[in-house]
């Protein structure tokens, strides 16, 4: 059995609605002949008669009835469905997938969140807790839209990364220890730390600072929670290496003190997103993190 035509049941609801031939032609801007082309076309669609004259004026039949009223939740449930696909179009609605570390999402999201729903309220962002490596391949699977991603990555087939920020690492020592001290990776090797886990681009990143020096420090503790981590330095089991994202308005807790490299070291991150025609949300949630970019 053929489908119903939403046209045809356009027409119909409209004859129902208006009484007339003639003025549901000139309401669907369509010639008369076609009007009842539409009506014939489904009368021998469904087997029976959809409409009855009287008196001048079009009535539905009791079938017709029973179509008009199933006609008119289709035609909304259509309607709505081309409503939110055009808003989606337009950027004014959608859904977007975003894949990043705890890290960039407690401390580089929020601030980015924030002017994303005051502007763009009807779009949604899924965020999802994934190292770089997993975000890359999520947004090669098309599971993801946008990642925010250590540099640098590897060329990936439909995948597009641009430099995005850079950011210092900084010591994060608990604030007994001595302020003056000199942090080079000799004297850090020496002190009881908490790093990283292995595998993570930070780990890489602070293991080659060290290893420049000769230096291979075995961790206290490895963890991938950044907030957990200064949580311990606080407490005084340890020190350790975190980016420092400026951007952040979360005060420093009275217990660390935050101390700079010799020699200085750089977090980069970049923002990485499917290649090809970026649909308007994602574009906008783009927009709204490269206002961060920092130099």
């Amino acid at each position: 059995m053929r489908e119903l035509n939403l046209d045809r049941l356009r027409t119909l609801v409209t004859i129902a609605d208006l009484g007339s031939f003639a003025e549901a032609a000139r309401t669907l801007h369509l010639a008369p002949p076609t009007v009842s082309l539409h009506i014939a076309d489904l009368e021998a669609h469904i087997g029976a008669p959809l409409l009855v004259r009287k008196r001048g004026e079009v009535r539905p039949s009791a079938v017709g009835e029973v179509l008009v009223e199933r006609a008119r939740r289709l035609l909304a449930d259509a309607d709505e469905a081309m409503d939110l696909v055009q808003r989606q179009v337009q950027g004014l609605a959608g859904r977007v997938r975003l894949g990043a570390s705890t890290g960039a999402i407690a401390h580089l999201l929020p601030q980015a969140l924030e002017a994303l729903g005051q502007h763009h309220p009807g779009i949604d962002v899924q965020v999802a807790v994934l190292t770089s490596h997993e975000t890359m391949s999520r947004l090669a699977n098309g599971v993801l839209d946008v990642g925010l991603v250590a540099l640098p990555q590897a060329a990936l087939r439909g995948v597009a990364v641009l430099p995005w920020r850079r950011d210092p690492v900084m010591a994060f020592v608990p604030s007994t220890w001595p302020s003056s001290a000199r942090v080079t990776p000799g004297w850090l090797a020496s002190q009881p730390l908490i790093l990283n886990d292995d595998g993570t681009s930070l780990s890489r990143l602070t293991g080659e600072w060290f290893a420049q020096a000769g230096e291979h420090p075995k961790a206290r503790i490895q963890l991938n929670y950044n907030d957990a981590i200064k949580s311990l330095v606080a407490a005084g089991y340890g020190a350790t290496l975190l980016p420092q994202e400026a951007s952040t308005s979360v005060p420093l807790d009275p217990r660390i003190r935050m101390l700079p490299l010799q020699p200085r070291l750089w977090r980069p991150l970049g923002i990485a997103h499917r290649a090809g025609p970026v649909e308007r949300a994602t574009q906008h949630v783009l927009d709204v993190l490269w206002q961060q970019k920092q130099g």
